[in-house]
């Protein structure tokens, strides 16, 4: 999971169509700057934000019957 937020904007970012070295790139809707995943970042290849990285996130890999165990309050969207 990477930050979507860069210079104090929100991006977008959605699949892009495009692998590069067999891994999917991603693209965000704001700026059409292509991103693709490089040493525990988002690194951008092409675009306004080329060279530019959003960080990758805490996260935790888990199944939902546990995840709803231990956070009872969640609610799915529909």
């Amino acid at each position: 999971m990477y930050s979507r937020e860069i210079d104090g904007q929100a991006l977008t970012l959605a699949p892009s169509g495009w692998t590069y070295r067999r891994t999917f790139v991603l693209y965000d809707k704001e700026t059409g700057t292509l991103w693709y995943p490089d040493r525990g970042s988002l690194m951008g290849i092409q675009g306004k934000h080329f060279k530019r990285r959003l960080p990758m996130l805490e996260s935790t890999d888990t199944k939902f019957n546990k995840w709803v165990k231990e956070n009872p309050a969640t609610k799915l969207m529909k």
